[in-house]
């Protein structure tokens, strides 16, 4: 027990404070969310936020997995991670001194993003440099069980710090978070490097087409990604309509008590995707867990206009996220050499995560400027109004059923295209 624990000293270190601030940054992400709709009341408006920080990323992804791959992945980490805390301090002081814009969170919120484009496969690439390839399946367990504890306590912790103390607050203890995670692994944490005689020869262009052609000579894999970008249009959606069904019914704390739902349901589901065997077919698993989790959640939501129904529904409609993402992770980081990993998994970003801004982007458009102008023009005893009902709230009641319907259809369209293909386990 001690040899593992030894064997996985630097992922513990590093998991534990990265998984620290990014609880911090999640909490100044729901926050700046419930002071955005309280100036604007526009679910679009809201949903902008997370589109730019999204855009750089999956627009500039696949080149940036190509540098990733040329740079020593510590130092990349700890650079890229200062410039988005230099990003939140600026936040700050505009809120401090009554100058905070809209178009300052936008633009600050578009820098962040294009670091995370650069952070984000140099993590990935560190936690497989840091992993024996033994202890995968387990780590998996642990990351998304962390993701769960991150998702059950920001919007707890976030809207009660911000109703308290407001914004200023939740982005104090974001950047002593921040701080924590920075220091730990700056002194704490060792990354091995990887060769790099051929990638210091080769152009990043060259290596980013080295990433897209791996994905192309691996139908799997490219399949996966392109079904994930579905669920993914899908779920952002979901994300730009949640606060247009929840705050105009029940308030910003019903909020904060359903979106942490999801977190509990994802923490009972790592914990099983921890100590579960390894499945016979992770390719089934994956596509699976999406059919029940998108054909109970959004339906479930879309008509009730009860906290703890839409608890329920968050529940259901995450508890099995943690065992798609452990099945998904094994297969990548099993069938990708560790050497292509950062150009491909940043290739992966721009195709699996392209979706998110447009799914943000039409969810919040379909809620402000066709579902809800529509519940409002019909009869109070028609069948829309008894399903959905009436007033604000009930357009995105609707858009809800319109997303559970297109979750189901994709699921049962891309599982049978996926259970063509097989996939062997070292």
């Amino acid at each position: 027990m001690n040899h593992k624990n030894n064997e996985l000293k630097d992922f513990y270190v590093l998991w534990s404070t990265q998984s620290l601030s990014q609880l911090g940054s999640a909490m100044t992400a729901f926050a700046l969310t419930l002071w955005l709709y309280e100036k604007t009341g526009s679910a679009l408006s809201t949903a902008a936020l997370t589109i730019c920080t999204y855009s750089p990323y999956v627009i500039m992804s696949i080149f940036a997995g190509a540098l990733t791959d040329r740079l020593n992945k510590k130092r990349t980490m700890l650079f890229c991670d200062a410039l988005a805390a230099a990003s939140t301090v600026a936040i700050y002081i505009l809120y401090r001194t009554g100058g905070l814009s809209i178009w300052h969170l936008y633009a600050i919120n578009a820098l962040s993003g294009l670091m995370n484009t650069v952070q984000q496969p140099a993590s990935e690439v560190a936690y497989t440099l840091v992993i024996p390839k033994e202890h995968y399946h387990r780590t998996s367990g642990l990351m998304a069980l962390s993701r769960s504890a991150i998702s059950i306590g920001n919007p707890i912790l976030a809207s009660a710090l911000y109703g308290l103390a407001g914004l200023g607050a939740v982005i104090a203890v974001d950047l002593a978070s921040f701080a924590a995670a920075f220091v730990s692994l700056l002194l704490w944490v060792r990354i091995p490097e990887m060769p790099r005689e051929e990638t210091r020869e080769a152009g990043m262009l060259k290596m980013a087409r080295e990433g897209l052609a791996f994905l192309r000579d691996t139908p799997l894999i490219l399949h996966l990604i392109l079904f994930m970008a579905g669920v993914n249009f899908v779920a952002s959606a979901f994300d730009a309509v949640l606060p247009a069904l929840v705050i105009p019914v029940r308030g910003t704390s019903a909020l904060g008590i359903v979106s942490s739902c999801s977190g509990i349901a994802m923490v009972m589901g790592s914990l099983a995707a921890t100590a579960m065997g390894k499945p016979r077919d992770r390719v089934r698993v994956v596509y699976l867990t999406m059919l029940f989790s998108l054909g109970t959640e959004n339906f479930l939501l879309a008509f009730s206009r009860s906290t703890p129904v839409w608890c329920a529904a968050q529940v259901l409609g995450w508890i099995l996220v943690p065992v798609m993402n452990a099945s998904m992770n094994v297969i990548l980081r099993n069938t990708i050499p560790v050497e292509l990993q950062g150009r491909v998994f940043a290739c992966r970003n721009t195709f699996q995560f392209f979706t998110i801004p447009l799914g943000l982007a039409f969810g919040g458009f379909m809620v402000d400027s066709i579902c809800e102008p529509l519940m409002s023009t019909l009869s109070q005893d028609g069948l829309m109004v008894r399903l959905f009902g009436a007033g604000k709230g009930s357009g995105a009641a609707l858009m809800m059923f319109i997303l559970g319907a297109a979750g189901v259809a994709l699921c049962l369209a891309s599982g049978r295209k996926l259970r063509g293909y097989s996939y062997t386990e070292n």
